[in-house]
């Protein structure tokens, strides 16, 4: 295993896109709860925090599988809990992490509502609400929501859930 890289994400319930990105390989540990950012971004907004290993699966993996599994096109009025984001904990990833979401952008019939944004802080979940979905994928939540991203995951990215 290579040295970890950490990525923000946020877009969606944080049950959901902890529940995904878990299942990913490469992905070595996920924090849920909520970020904050710089203004007019620095109210917290459920996300999640993604310990990878860079050797197993790349930054442009882990952006499409966000993208595609959100509503990172959608403007609605619950943005200001799920704010589609990707949160960088250093700056010299910032610029790489832009062009990356402008390229994955332009497979979308849409203009994507995702932004760059810098991590400023970060207030995890009640431990009861942490690894929701492996600790019970049974749940009516996970059925209705996590399953099925993860099929279409399967079905589109193939070997990178586990």
């Amino acid at each position: 295993m290579g040295k970890l890289k950490k990525i923000g994400l946020g877009g969606g319930c944080h049950w959901c896109t902890e529940g995904v990105f878990v299942s990913l390989i490469g992905v070595e540990r996920v924090e849920q709860g909520w970020i904050s950012s710089v203004a007019p971004n620095d109210a917290f907004s459920e996300a999640v925090i993604v310990h990878y290993d860079p050797d197993r699966i790349s930054a442009v993996s882990l952006l499409d599988v966000h993208l595609r599994t959100h509503a990172a096109i959608k403007v609605h009025g619950l943005r200001h809990k799920y704010r589609s984001a990707v949160y960088y904990f250093d700056v010299s990833d910032r610029a790489q992490l832009t062009d990356l979401l402008i390229l994955a952008g332009n497979e979308f019939a849409e203009p994507i509502i995702t932004r760059v944004l810098p991590f400023v802080a970060f207030k995890p979940s009640l431990p009861e609400h942490r690894d929701y979905y492996r600790t019970d994928p049974g749940r009516p939540f996970c059925v209705r929501f996590i399953a099925p991203k993860l099929d279409f995951l399967r079905g589109y990215r193939g070997g990178v859930v586990r």
